[in-house]
């Protein structure tokens, strides 16, 4: 399908819903017309403001940043009250079936529908916009020595530095990366939502992580959105590793850490020499490592980082579904969506994020800055 067709079809379906919404809704309320004129309006308002705010960006005006903030918000509303009217049809139906239908349904759980997804979104906005809380995760890995025992590695992921997280949020995360002290810092990708040439002041802060053996990032699928190989290059002034289907060696011999990093998963979409490859990440590691870490944005890559031999994958990507009922929807396209699992004799840690993406509004999926501990099994 064509992309403005893709665009077309895409705002009818918006505005269908929107319709939705209000032909469900509006007849049952209990309130003054003029209140219900308003919300026609809101309605009428938020249709266009939705993909305005995701397209914003694109203008390159100095009020494009408001612009997507407005829409930003009316998404994450807009989704709030749809969930919450189909929730209430399927409950009046269920209702009817059982032939049970009090005079007061109809009116109170059309005024709850808005009131409630006011309060989810005022709260999903609160718990999006605040610094993200330290996770500590365990990984008991078999065999392994003293020198690596206690070994920390922080995980910041999914950021999204963009149009509605600027430098100050950046520079909360990083200040609380560095007061954790870690042996190494891993960021898992989808930093970024831009361009190096709008973005750079943003993320100079990255430059200050502090961890004893290293910053280490690999790319995710926004990065190549934005623009991979310029990022590539900009992290790397930063005094970031990138790991591009590479590894490094913490240590020696039998108490040596290879820590390795593969591209995005989708990655040889945009080019092909970026393919992801996790057996080549670990092409010149030494065979008596005492563990091996991978680093890869998305989950999806277990499989194969399962049988190149690593012992512990980091992704991202996920963000936990960033709030319901999105979280409902994401394991259909990836194997784990957050937490410690196992796939076969690998450990894989999915973080949910330490940003959020479009609207700023996280319920049921906190944000999190991780602090994984390697101890011995």
């Amino acid at each position: 399908m064509p992309p403005r067709t893709t665009v077309f079809v895409a705002a009818l379906v918006v505005g269908l819903l929107h319709i939705y919404i209000g032909v469900r809704l509006l007849p049952d309320l209990p309130v003054a017309f003029a209140v219900k004129a308003l919300a026609v309006a809101w309605l009428a308002l938020s249709w266009p403001l939705i993909p305005a705010g995701l397209l914003a960006r694109r203008l390159d005006q100095p009020w494009s940043d408001t612009l997507t903030w407005v829409g930003m918000l009316a998404m994450g509303f807009f989704s709030s009250l749809l969930v919450l009217t189909l929730a209430r049809d399927v409950a009046l139906l269920g209702s009817a079936i059982a032939g049970w239908h009090p005079g007061w349904l109809l009116p109170r759980t059309a005024a709850a529908v808005p009131l409630l997804a006011l309060v989810v979104t005022a709260l999903g906005f609160f718990n999006a916009r605040g610094l993200a809380r330290v996770v500590e995760v365990e990984v008991p890995i078999a065999g392994l020595p003293d020198a690596l025992h206690d070994f920390t590695i922080v995980q910041i992921s999914d950021i999204h530095v963009g149009p509605t997280i600027k430098r100050p949020y950046l520079e909360r995360i990083v200040a609380r990366v560095n007061g954790l002290k870690p042996d190494a810092i891993a960021i898992t990708g989808d930093l970024v939502d831009g361009t190096v040439r709008e973005l750079a002041h943003h993320t100079a802060p990255l430059g200050s992580l502090q961890a004893r053996h290293g910053t280490y990032f690999v790319t995710g699928n926004h990065e190549y959105y934005a623009g991979a190989d310029p990022w590539i290059a900009e992290l790397r002034r930063l005094g970031l590793r990138v790991l591009m289907n590479e590894h490094v060696v913490i240590g020696q011999d039998e108490d040596a850490l290879v820590l390795a990093g593969v591209t995005d998963y989708t990655a040889h979409r945009f080019d092909e020499s970026h393919r992801s490859d996790p057996a080549r990440a670990l092409e010149g590691a030494p065979p008596v490592a005492a563990a091996r870490v991978l680093l890869a944005h998305q989950p999806r890559t277990a499989p194969a980082a399962s049988a190149a031999g690593f012992d512990l994958q980091l992704s991202g990507h996920t963000h936990g579904g960033q709030f319901w009922p999105w979280t409902l929807f994401v394991p259909m396209q990836q194997p784990y969506v957050a937490g410690l699992k196992r796939h076969e004799a690998m450990w894989v840690y999915v973080s949910r994020g330490t940003g959020y993406w479009g609207p700023p509004k996280r319920f049921g999926a906190p944000s999190e800055i991780t602090r994984l501990r390697l101890v011995r099994k």
